[in-house]
């Protein structure tokens, strides 16, 4: 497992090839591999989703067709063969030389990194038949909800089995981790030194191993220069910064035996879900991390959007799949 930091990869699509080409290497070939693919299949995302498929060599691939279905083509073998992705070259249809040309060069194929040879897999084509199947619009509010119950879920495995109602975070016991032990990566943005432990505190974190040996220069966090492609082994919530014992305060529910592999901590664009800060009870005055008087003007900052309940719409059309 890779973390990769950020819900979408519009931002950086060299790194995410890079994460499936780290991920797919480890892969045995002993059960069969199912690939998930992503929703974003315009622009950019096709070629990306292109690339994918060159990469991976699927014996199988099942397109489940959307509304508009004509944005999109069927990924047959020859289209992704011809097809140039984002990062890889497509195949040139061969051209018929003129007449009294050696036979041997009669269909020559033109210069490429792609293989010569059509990639070999069934293609799938699955037809919906209801209406405003795979209709865009709804997908990105379904999936930042599905994240925030997966990231409860995770921590909803710190709470003790045997207490029936449901613990704040601050009342929960945390692991104290010396600065000296794990290296921390932005990964998302640039962050000034001086800045960094004021974006890691409060913060989801992934908790990654890198093969290279922690090297302390100072009695400061030890900050890596570059987003390093390693091995995720979970996740948890820098839940404080101590700057005197140096010391950062985690909660993680992944076990002590993998935390002792842990040498990384990897901050993303992935956030705290806005109920575990809220819904802070038993706290006396204000709530830790939460304010309502915030100067917006800073660089950075932002109002919180809420998500309007909208009113479902009716649809009195007929669907021609002819």
């Amino acid at each position: 497992m890779v973390y990769y930091g950020q819900s979408s990869c519009e931002q950086d699509t060299e790194r995410y090839l890079d994460v499936v080409k780290y991920v797919f290497s480890s892969y045995k070939k002993e059960v069969p591999l199912v690939v998930n693919t992503m929703g974003w299949v315009k622009g950019e995302g096709l070629l990306l989703l292109i690339d994918i498929i060159r990469l991976l060599s699927p014996s199988h691939i099942v397109q489940m067709d959307v509304y508009d279905w004509k944005a999109m083509a069927p990924l047959t073998p020859e289209y992704v063969h011809l097809t140039p992705g984002l990062y890889t070259k497509g195949r040139q249809p061969a051209r018929r030389q003129p007449l009294g040309s050696s036979s041997t060069e009669s269909w020559k194929p033109s210069e490429g990194g792609a293989d010569a040879s059509a990639p070999e897999y069934k293609l799938l084509y699955v037809h919906p038949e209801f209406p405003r199947a795979g209709a865009a619009g709804e997908a990105r509010v379904h999936s930042g909800v599905l994240r925030d119950m997966a990231i409860l879920g995770y921590l909803g495995q710190l709470q003790p089995p045997d207490v029936g109602a449901v613990l704040p975070l601050h009342s929960l016991l945390p692991y104290q981790v010396p600065f000296s032990a794990v290296a921390l990566r932005v990964i998302h943005t640039d962050v000034a030194p001086t800045n960094i432990m004021y974006a890691v505190n409060a913060s989801w974190v992934g908790l990654c191993r890198i093969p290279e040996e922690i090297r302390s220069q100072s009695d400061g966090p030890v900050l890596l220069t570059q987003t390093p492609l390693c091995d995720c082994l979970g996740f948890g919530i820098v839940r404080g910064v101590d700057m005197q014992k140096k010391l950062y305060h985690i909660l993680t529910p992944v076990p002590p035996e993998k935390l002792r592999l842990v040498n990384c901590l990897l901050l993303g664009n992935i956030a705290v879900p806005n109920c575990v800060l809220v819904g802070q009870q038993g706290v006396e005055g204000e709530i830790p991390y939460v304010t309502s008087d915030y100067n917006y003007s800073i660089l950075g900052s932002g109002k919180l959007k809420k998500k309007k309940h909208f009113k479902r719409r009716e649809y009195a059309f007929e669907c021609d799949y002819t």
